[in-house]
């Protein structure tokens, strides 16, 4: 695992998208996979602008969501249909039939599931962008997810609302449940780059990375995968132990 820590959130968002802009620009029908939530609008910001100053172009990529909460149709603004076209899809050119992305109101959530992974199959993730829950989740793989989990639908964590309660107008108002690709789905992606920023995701960090695995913190499963990146401030990093931090 490959650790840098970065003076600012701008300074990571540019390295992060220079890593997809370096993949996308040596293999054009790459397979990345995209996330949701604060940690990487900055890095989508930053491809967007490539876009329109330097053309790399998106048009054979093919894109797999993470994650989609369930019970809100694509265009409720708080969908992660909605929020991936509002900051990236809409302002380059990506194909919609490339797109892929969990179904939040699908009538049958278990044949849903079935066809992601299915999707999934035929296709090996380049780059598999990740951020990192305050307890630990990668996608929406609460505690206790196995690891050799597919994708599947998950009861939310009460603090990953909590977390979450900012996007909406009340707690109340947070969806209980989510389509979330499993922790299996993400290893089998040939890199990860997973990005982490500020204080509260400290201890999250440091047991990712320091701690044991265990189902307890799902991140930890990264550590058994050969080509994690992660891009962290200091704060996010201030748990990490002295050596650790001279080491990267």
């Amino acid at each position: 695992m490959k650790v840098e820590i970065c003076n600012t959130y701008e300074e990571i968002s540019k390295k992060a998208a220079a890593f997809i802009i370096e993949q996308v620009n040596q293999v054009p029908n790459s397979v990345i996979g995209f996330a949701t939530g604060s940690s990487p609008i900055g890095l989508y910001k930053e491809l967007v602008r490539d876009y329109r100053e330097n053309a790399t172009s998106y048009k054979d990529v093919i894109s797999f969501n993470l994650d989609e909460y369930f019970g809100i149709n694509k265009d409720n603004d708080q969908s992660y249909y909605y929020f991936m076209k509002t900051h990236l899809f809409k302002h380059i050119d990506i194909k919609k039939e490339h797109i892929h992305i969990p179904s939040g109101d699908s009538e049958d959530v278990l044949e849903e599931c079935e066809f992601y992974n299915k999707k999934l199959a035929e296709h090996i993730v380049d780059i598999q962008i990740l951020g990192i829950g305050s307890n630990g989740h990668i996608g929406f793989n609460e505690p206790g997810t196995p690891f050799d989990q597919k994708t599947h639908v998950i009861e939310l964590d009460e603090k990953t609302r909590q977390d979450n309660a900012r996007f909406f107008n009340s707690y109340d108002e947070v969806p209980q449940y989510a389509v979330t690709m499993g922790i299996k789905n993400i290893l089998q992606a040939r890199k990860i780059l997973l990005i982490a920023t500020g204080e509260k995701k400290a201890d999250a960090v440091k047991r990712m990375i320091e701690g044991p695995e265990t189902i307890d913190l799902p991140a930890s499963a990264l550590q058994s995968h050969p080509d994690v990146t992660v891009l962290v401030d200091y704060e996010a990093a201030s748990m990490l132990s002295q050596n650790f931090k001279k080491s990267s």
